[in-house]
């Protein structure tokens, strides 16, 4: 199972993320139904999981995962162009509000969660670890021009070039970065290497010893022997823990803060009309655990899954997310649980 998930992550370079559509999707002359997925590049590898599995045992059933960044997949769903968005954040607003204006609704199917991992090149000896508030004065929209060497970061570090690579604004892992680092969701510099496919980023940082970049843990899992995570102390409150790996035990003991995230599938209630589709999602979350844990992301716990499968159950709509809460995901759930 390993050297397939390696081998679906490095396949994302070689087809283009940026078209991809269904090089993945067995179009079988028998098929009855077809199910449309589309969206994260962070959630894409547990989907195309669970989908190959899926097809083991349904062959009739096409099933097709495209990668168009979560914004990108959130669009098309909610265009009424496929029936499962993967997303690497919550549904924002805006895009609540275009559901309501197109008649669409939706349930909201937390599936893991993610550690996102800064990364530098194996060279670089001088940086193991870095704070909040230097991921800010990196990454902010006013250091676009001024902060362009190692030295601009901190005293003691090298006068390399600083070349920052990252995902693209169509991205949710770009949404949920900007909002924790810069304080502001979509506030970043723009001179900078960007792209929805994280593989993108993995080849510029590892062919640059002066670079540096971010993307989900599974990416990071994948590419260990070309590329060097970076600890992160959030000093945002003060909260005293200190440097922390993107692992999963540090994910689930809360210490990666705050770059540790819940990741999603949504799900158009219409769609369930497809009996193969229901089937595809009780498949998904009977058997996302473990894949997921194949994959390079952080399970959810046993009573999380439960509350997700009744989620699914009782076709819970809406989103968890709708107000800002510091409940657990495991509290939100057990509130909007019938």
């Amino acid at each position: 199972m390993q050297q397939y998930v390696r081998t679906i992550l490095s396949a994302l370079v070689t087809l283009g993320v940026h078209v991809f559509g269904s090089a993945f999707g067995v179009c079988d002359s028998r098929s009855s139904e077809r199910i449309l997925i589309d969206g994260s590049s962070t959630v894409f590898p547990i989907t195309e999981a669970v989908a190959e599995e899926f097809r083991s045992v349904r062959r009739d059933v096409s099933v097709t995962v495209g990668v168009s960044g979560t914004g990108g997949g959130f669009k098309k769903f909610l265009a009424g162009e496929v029936d499962v968005v993967d997303a690497s954040r919550p549904i924002k607003a805006a895009e609540l509000e275009v559901a309501r204006q197109n008649n669409i609704s939706f349930i909201e199917l937390p599936v893991a969660y993610d550690a996102l991992s800064v990364v530098v090149n194996k060279n670089n000896t001088w940086t193991e670890s870095l704070t909040t508030a230097d991921l800010k004065k990196i990454w902010a929209p006013d250091s676009q021009g001024k902060v362009t060497k190692w030295s601009d970061i901190k005293s003691g570090f090298p006068d390399i070039p600083l070349q920052l690579f990252g995902p693209g604004t169509d991205s949710g892992t770009f949404d949920y970065f900007t909002e924790v680092i810069n304080g502001k969701e979509d506030a970043s510099r723009g001179d900078y290497t960007s792209s929805e496919d994280d593989n993108v980023i993995v080849t510029g940082v590892a062919g640059n010893e002066g670079a540096l970049g971010y993307f989900g843990l599974a990416f990071y899992e994948a590419n260990k022997s070309r590329l060097k995570v970076v600890a992160v102390d959030d000093q945002r409150d003060d909260n005293g823990q200190g440097p922390q790996e993107p692992n999963a035990a540090n994910v689930e003991s809360g210490q990666y803060s705050p770059l540790s995230r819940p990741l999603f599938i949504y799900v158009k209630t219409t769609s369930l009309e497809k009996p193969a589709l229901e089937e595809f999602l009780t498949f998904y979350l009977d058997n996302a655990n473990s894949l997921v844990a194949e994959v390079g992301y952080v399970p959810l716990s046993q009573s999380v899954t439960a509350l997700v499968k009744n989620r699914l159950a009782n076709r819970i709509e809406g989103t968890l997310f709708s107000a800002t809460s510091g409940d657990s995901l495991e509290a939100m759930l057990s509130n909007q649980a019938k």
